[in-house]
């Protein structure tokens, strides 16, 4: 089977490295974020944490975007204090959003400090005013979760908007996330994958297991060379 047969993908882009992944993907944002303020006057955006996507937000805050027009959300967040380094939105903020001239009142984070279930329940009150997100940007785990999103987590199967999020298999235990429904109604989702410790992830995709990753529907996957399965 080969990659481009990934189950719910919409289209299955390989690129050479994490670098040329992470240039593809933020050209890809900065288009549909003209194309929503063109159509709706404002750009609905959920970014991913962790690792894989510090790149492409450093190469995002080099293009020209109308930043007064964009409202940036969170996929997923970390039950730690605010300003904590190891939250999602240090990461977005020190690498994208501290660069770039986008009003404070522009950018929604998660409550996380606050405790999951306070934090899922004034988030999805706050996204029940703007939904469908336009684009939800997302990762995937070695063992295939996606946002806080993990394979048997109870959170994984809820049918909230915004889901608390307990015993998480990684730390810290406790974690907010938008739940499934909310990220398959998006208009637009892609993936950035990389790194060959995500290649077993995939492999087990391709054939048919049904991971977390793999519940997200019509998205687009960025794959770089070292996570692609060989075929």
């Amino acid at each position: 089977m080969s990659i481009a047969e990934l189950p719910n993908a919409q289209a299955v882009i390989v690129h050479d490295d994490l670098d040329d992944l992470s240039a593809a993907v933020a050209l890809r944002i900065a288009e549909l974020a003209a194309q929503a303020i063109a159509a709706r006057g404002a750009f609905h955006v959920a970014l991913a944490g962790g690792e894989t996507p510090r790149r492409c937000y450093q190469k995002l805050r080099e293009l020209a975007i109308d930043w007064n027009h964009v409202h940036v959300y969170f996929g997923d967040e970390r039950c730690l204090p605010n300003g904590d380094a190891q939250r999602n939105d240090s990461m977005v903020r020190e690498s994208l959003l501290d660069h770039v001239a986008i009003p404070t009142t522009n950018i929604h984070n998660i409550p996380a400090e606050l405790g999951a279930r306070e934090a899922a329940a004034m988030y999805a009150s706050l996204l029940g005013n703007i939904a469908p997100l336009d684009l939800v940007l997302l990762g995937m785990g070695e063992d295939g979760h996606t946002a806080s999103l993990f394979p048997d987590n109870p959170a994984t199967e809820s049918a909230a908007a915004v889901v608390p999020v307990f015993d998480a298999p990684k730390p810290p235990a406790e974690r907010v996330s938008l739940g499934l429904n909310s990220l398959n109604a998006a208009r637009q989702k892609i993936f950035l994958v990389a790194g060959a410790g995500k290649r077993a992830a995939l492999e087990r995709i391709l054939h048919g297991d049904y991971l977390p990753a793999a519940r997200i529907a019509v998205a687009e996957w960025h794959l770089d060379r070292a996570a692609t399965p060989e075929r």
